[in-house]
């Protein structure tokens, strides 16, 4: 029997086969993934693991598909693509789903008149993803409001406080060890009000739309912000690409944002190859001219 038909036994027949990734991707980038599943809840997405490391299968868990640059010629093994969508809220508290979008568990806050998450609005991704990379803007991370997550570890399923996580910038104990997973998670909000946070998400909306290109696809911020030990400690990684005139440079269909330096765009038609070879370009430039290696952002599926 074929990995295929394991694994599509396993898992009720609803594994693809050769499956176009650029769509799910917000760069619309990547090739074709081998196999292709759509867990629609927690306990789908345990089981998909559990079966892709049954048949020795590798696996990449895909959630909003931002932050994340897919080869060109795809992945070879199974992507599972999370699609939960059940929260909850508990008092002061809001217990998610890891497939959960950002957008919606903004939502569902200031509904409830809480305060703690107006900096995620707009940022295209899921809950999930946004501990994984500790996802932070206009001074709010994730890690601010994460009161506990709960995963599957080897074949375990257990809860890790937020300290467990180990959450620094842009990166956790998640995105260090794969092979935890991140199921859903427990956001311990403050009591709010909702015209105060609709007028901040307004605020920051209207900030996003001014100073990032979203007219075109994109991965999000491409690099990390320098570490603040750097010689050019008070610069973004954004301001340092500015400064060596590499806005609008273009390398087949990826280019590096007129809008914000820190973004590289798809202007149309660009392969993966473009984005490494401008990603290449950038980090060379800067540790020639500043002496700084700086580390992308976003991550890599399928090199």
């Amino acid at each position: 029997m074929t990995i295929l038909k394991k694994l599509q036994k396993e898992l009720e027949s609803k594994v693809l086969e050769n499956e176009p990734l650029a769509r799910y991707t917000t760069f619309k980038i990547g090739g074709p993934a081998k196999y292709f599943y759509v867990a629609k809840n927690e306990k789908e997405l345990v089981k998909a693991v559990l079966a892709a490391r049954k048949f020795n299968t590798p696996y990449f868990i895909l959630g909003g598909g931002g932050n994340i640059l897919v080869s060109d010629n795809g992945f070879e093994g199974m992507v599972i693509k999370m699609q939960g969508v059940r929260c909850k809220v508990q008092g002061r508290r809001i217990v998610a789903e890891a497939g959960v979008l950002l957008k919606d568990l903004v939502k569902l806050s200031v509904e409830n008149e809480l305060t703690g998450l107006e900096w995620a609005a707009g940022i295209p991704g899921t809950a999930g993803g946004a501990i994984l990379g500790n996802a932070g803007a206009f001074g709010g991370e994730i890690s601010q409001v994460v009161e506990s997550a709960k995963i599957l570890d080897e074949s375990t399923v257990k809860e890790l406080n937020s300290k467990e996580c180990q959450f620094e910038y842009r990166n956790s104990v998640f995105k260090r060890n794969p092979n935890l997973i991140i199921l859903s998670a427990e956001f311990s909000l403050k009591k709010g009000d909702k015209e105060k946070s609709e007028s901040l998400i307004n605020d920051y909306i209207s900030r996003r739309k001014s100073t990032q290109p979203l007219e075109y696809p994109s991965a999000g911020c491409t690099f990390r912000n320098p570490p603040h030990n750097s010689q050019d400690k008070s610069k973004s990684a954004g301001a340092l690409i500015e400064e060596l005139g590499l806005k609008g440079k273009q390398i087949g269909g990826a280019k590096v944002s007129e809008k914000h330096a820190n973004f590289i765009v798809n202007v149309g038609g660009a392969k993966a190859e473009d984005v490494i070879i401008l990603i290449s370009l950038i980090k060379q430039k800067i540790r020639g001219h500043f002496g700084i290696q700086i580390r992308e952002e976003i991550r890599y599926v399928g090199f």
